[in-house]
Formats: structure tokens, sequence, C-alpha cells
């Protein structure tokens, strides 16, 4: 009753019939005399090192006799390929499909990519389609269904499924990038492992996988794994590893009985040639635009430092982060603007609610479904973290902007972390220090 004396009802009313125009104009008043830093170009210097004749390379790891002894003639193949952004995945596959032709077998591709591409046997193919994979390029034949086999369940509960065409080939190879997951950590992540458990899983398998939360994935992905290579004739992987600008560093061919150890091996070097932002502590952190070609979380975590589970870590200690826009490749899905702290009103116009809201329901993890706190264009968005960072001078900013996460080997800092780059050995100054400049709405032209 006490809540009804201090705040009689037409005050209620009057604060909840606000305009959105009034609120900004509170926050105008709240925000007018935050400075911005002065800004300056950086660039951060990575390992680049990279196969040039990636078929040659395969080839040989291809044709060592333990591995070329998996195939003999006549066998129907399955040929495991994903939905990421694997660097020259066409040519791995053609060279993979090539191989096996060779030797006298009948290889066919399986779409492996849980429930990517709407979950359905067409949308798979021609996500596939999409990354340059198709029946002309690859020399085979693609087929796709979502149907699975159960195999069997772990010791706790969770069923273990097979893609049905998969599930009646003579043998299995299986073709991915390791690289580190973005939400949990073990002795594998993202690879091999991941692409036989939830990849060929189909959408009954990624459902399955994740139904327990990512504080047991480093236990059920491999679990899962074992299982299927035990029941399932899986004859060998084919695994890459990237460097810091997403071109293949390494290529290793492994048996079924190899992969767990090779790939911890793999993981950890993919971890040494990961791209990072090049500060331990960063006050306000500002990203041009998010997306799910960037990755699979709008935004990369290993980069950002931001994780949408407690079971991953790494990275810089960012206190305030900010997300200014959608690529438009994303086509409206927003997932990982929840792990920012501030946006930008253009950003939030631009989301298909139901597929970011899908992203979360398929994943179990929905804090970076939603919203961050949106403010009205770059310039207030920015002026927000700096208010908030928590430092007691707001000039003295440690801030960073970068594009995207997969473009970080240029980037711009404050003024505030000039000296630090300077004595850093892998960052360079390229530029003088310069101010934003806004358009009319008040976003960085």
């Amino acid at each position: 009753m006490a809540f009804a004396i201090l705040y009689p009802k037409k005050k209620i009313y009057n604060v909840e019939k606000r305009s959105d125009v009034f609120l900004m104009s509170i926050l105008h008043e709240l925000l007018k005399d935050i400075p911005v830093p002065k800004m300056t170009k950086v660039k951060q210097r990575f390992d680049d090192r990279q196969i040039d004749d990636l078929a040659a390379a395969l080839n040989e790891k291809l044709n060592l006799p333990h591995i070329k002894e998996t195939i003999k003639p006549g066998m129907e193949i399955a040929v495991a390929v994903g939905s990421r952004g694997i660097d020259r995945l066409p040519e791995l596959t053609a060279t993979i499909i090539k191989f096996i032709k060779d030797l006298g077998a009948t290889p066919f591709i399986v779409p492996s990519m849980g429930s990517h591409g709407g979950a359905t046997a067409e949308g798979q193919v021609a996500v596939l389609n999409h990354l340059g994979v198709t029946e002309e390029t690859a020399g085979c034949e693609i087929r796709s269904s979502m149907e699975v086999v159960k195999l069997g369940e772990l010791p706790n509960g969770l069923p273990v499924y097979l893609d049905k065409y998969a599930s009646e080939a003579d043998g299995i190879v299986v073709l991915n990038r390791v690289k580190p997951h973005t939400a949990f950590r073990g002795r594998v992540e993202s690879g091999i492992m991941k692409m036989i458990s939830i990849g060929l899983g189909k959408q009954r398998g990624a459902e399955a996988c994740h139904q327990l939360g990512f504080k047991y994935m480093a236990e059920n992905v491999p679990d899962m794994a074992k299982m299927i290579m035990e029941k399932k004739p899986i004859l060998f992987g084919v695994a890459t590893v990237e460097n810091a600008f997403d071109k293949v560093a390494r290529v290793e061919v492994m048996l079924a009985d190899e992969v767990e150890e090779k790939e911890t091996e793999l993981q950890a070097q993919a971890k040494q040639l990961l791209p990072k932002l090049l500060f331990d502590q960063i006050d306000v952190l500002v990203i041009d635009e998010i997306g799910k070609n960037i990755s699979g979380d709008g935004m990369d975590p290993n980069i950002t430092g931001r994780y949408p589970t407690p079971y991953a870590h790494g990275g810089p200690e960012v206190n305030k982060m900010i997300v200014l826009d959608l690529t438009p490749e994303t086509e409206g899905n927003a997932n990982g603007v929840g792990t920012a702290d501030f946006t930008t009103r253009r950003l939030v116009d631009k989301m298909d609610f139901e597929a970011t809201y899908a992203n979360g329901l398929t994943s179990t993890v929905v804090a970076p479904t939603k919203v961050a706190t949106t403010l009205d264009n770059d310039r207030m968005a920015i002026q927000a973290a700096v208010k908030t960072c928590n430092i007691l001078d707001f000039t003295k900013v440690k801030m960073v902007r970068i594009k995207n996460t997969l473009e970080i080997s240029e980037i711009e800092v404050s003024e505030a972390l000039v000296d630090y780059v300077k004595n850093h050995p892998d960052m360079e100054l390229i530029s003088e220090l310069y101010e934003f400049e806004y358009d009319q709405d008040g976003n960085i032209k």
C-alpha cells in the first residue's frame, strides 16, 4: 500500500505514457558531456604461414599406406561435409572424392551439419552449394536426408544417432576444420569428433548433444563420437588447422583409432594460431558488425573474451562491449547481440526475431539472443559504454574498435593505448590520431 501513497496512479500513468522522444531526451542529457576519445589505426601481426598447394599436401597424406588400404574396390563410401566456412572446402572435398574413386570405390557426400539449413534435406544441400560444394565440383552424388538411425545411448541416457545414408555405407570419411569452440573447453572441441557426433547426427543428434547443456559437451561430444566409431566403419578423418587469416596452415589424415589423440594435438595448435586482440584489458570494445557469416555466435567469443556460457574462457577482459550493426549476409539473425552491453536502433530494426530466437532454442543458450541496451546511434552507444566502463577519467578510456571478429589485423585504438602499442612487438601504429566523423544521424561515417 505504501507504493500507492508514494506514487499515485496518475503519476504511474504519466511515466508509462512517456514517448520515445522524451526518453531519448533524457538519455541525450545524461550522455551529452561524455567524451569520445581520439583514435588511431594499428596493425596487428600474426603468423600467416599457409599451405599453397593444398591438393598436393592432402594427397601426400591420403596416399600413406595405412590410409590407402582402408579403401577397397567396390565399396560405397559416405564423405561427411559440413556447413562452416572452411578454407578451400570445395578443393578439399574434390581431392578426397577423386582419391576414393581412383581406388575403385564409389563415394557420395552426406551433408553433415546437425540442424543447419533449416533442418531440411533440401536446405542442407543448398548450404553446401552456397559453400561451393556441388555434385559437379565434387564429382559425385550428394545424398541428403534428415532421417537417422539410433545406435545406442550413453550411460547418462543421451541417445546417439547417425545419418541413415552414412549408416548404410561400407565406410565413412569425415572432413572438418579443427578449432576452439565458442562455448566450452575440452581436449577436443570443434573438429572431427564433433562432426561425427553432431554433424552426422543431424537434427536429432545435435539436439541430443545439446540437451544437457554446454557444461557436459566436453564429455558428450567425444563419447558420442566414440560410440559411432565403435559401431560403424569410420575409415579416417581429414582435418585442417587454419592460421589467423583463415587459411589452411596444416592438413592431417587420421584413422578412427587415432582421431582423439591427434585432434587434441591439432586443437592445441589451432589455439596458438588463433588471431587475437593483443590487449589484456579493454575498457570499451566497439564491433562494427556481427552475423552468422562471421561466427555461429555472431562474433567469435575467442576474440572478444565474452562467451555465451561459463564453460569457455580466454581473450581480453572487456568491461563494456558495443555492437553497431548486422552483416547483410546474416539476414536478420542477430544471435550474439545479447552478449554485448550496448547496441544501436538500426541493428534492432534489422533483426529477424524468429531466426534469432530459433538459434537460442536449438543451442539451449538464450542469453546471446536477448537485445542489448539500445541507443539511437553509434555516438550515443559509444558514449554510454564510456560512461559505464568504471574508470575515473573518461578521457583516458582504453577503447578498441574492430570491423568484425574475422578482420582484426587492422584495428583502431584510443589515445590511451598508444604507448602500449608502441612497446608491443606485434603491433604498429599506422596513422595519426583523429576523431570519429558522424553523419546526420549520429552514426560513424
